[in-house]
């Protein structure tokens, strides 16, 4: 059988194309106090709860650790409690990245130039909301970035969060290609997990808050995307097939 040539890259978002979790960590932590709570997440905590995808349902899993004893009688005044406590984070995180709180992990953004200017398809998926994609790539790439990442999955397209690989069956259904035409980024046991169910080699970069993370079954593991090049991809891509 002809090996199939590379022709798409899909990322994960949160933690593999930008370094965003500290940020992310600590505009929770603003939420809480805006709403009046007496939580607050440290790293060590936050690392565990990073084992849930999504940040509405990283709340909810939290509420029932601290809360757990207390009967919940009213599901629907708990969503609506943990929709305006994800909205204020919202609000707190995009601030910080105004505030050049977040930035593109090392390699990233020539990586992604090259891989553009070499004809790649480029693709996100993730479970974070779109707002905290749009916010992160305006400021670090400009206004074109949609036109660079053609094809974007995230919580509003993907409801069933990640280790499901429903983001990725429909970032490969919408770039047109098949799994094995692509090579997956990701930084964490959940994405690795979700990219591999769909059938995709990947590339993982872990970073402080998921080096602790189950990788086995891979294609790579390295710290960053540093000094990455196309041509590596395509060579990686081709050992995937072997």
């Amino acid at each position: 059988m002809k090996p199939e040539t590379l022709r798409a890259l899909i990322f994960d978002f949160d933690g593999t194309l930008a370094d965003t979790e500290s940020a992310h960590r600590a505009a929770f932590n603003d939420a809480f106090a805006e709403s009046g709570l007496d939580w607050h997440w440290d790293e060590p905590l936050y690392k565990q709860l990073l084992e849930v995808s999504g940040g509405k349902e990283r709340i909810l899993h939290y509420w029932g650790q601290v809360r757990g004893d207390i009967p919940v009688i009213d599901t629907g005044a708990l969503a609506d409690t943990v929709q305006r406590i994800h909205d204020l984070k919202t609000a707190f995180y995009e601030r910080k990245v105004q505030e050049g709180a977040v930035q593109l992990r090392p390699g990233v953004p020539h990586l992604i130039d090259s891989a553009f200017d070499a004809k790649l398809r480029l693709a996100i998926a993730t479970t974070t909301s779109p707002v905290n994609v749009a916010v992160v790539l305006r400021s670090a790439i400009g206004p074109d970035w949609a036109h660079i990442f053609q094809v974007v999955e995230d919580a509003s397209t993907a409801p069933r969060k990640k280790p499901h690989p429903q983001v990725y069956l429909q970032a490969l259904q919408r770039l047109r290609v098949r799994a094995a035409q692509c090579l997956a980024f990701e930084d964490s046991g959940n994405g690795l997990r979700a990219a591999i169910d769909a059938g995709l080699p990947t590339i993982v970069t872990p970073n402080a808050f998921t080096t602790h993370h189950d990788f086995a079954g891979a294609l790579h593991v390295v710290s960053d995307l540093q000094g990455k090049t196309v041509e590596e991809l395509r060579n990686w891509h081709a050992s995937a097939q072997r």
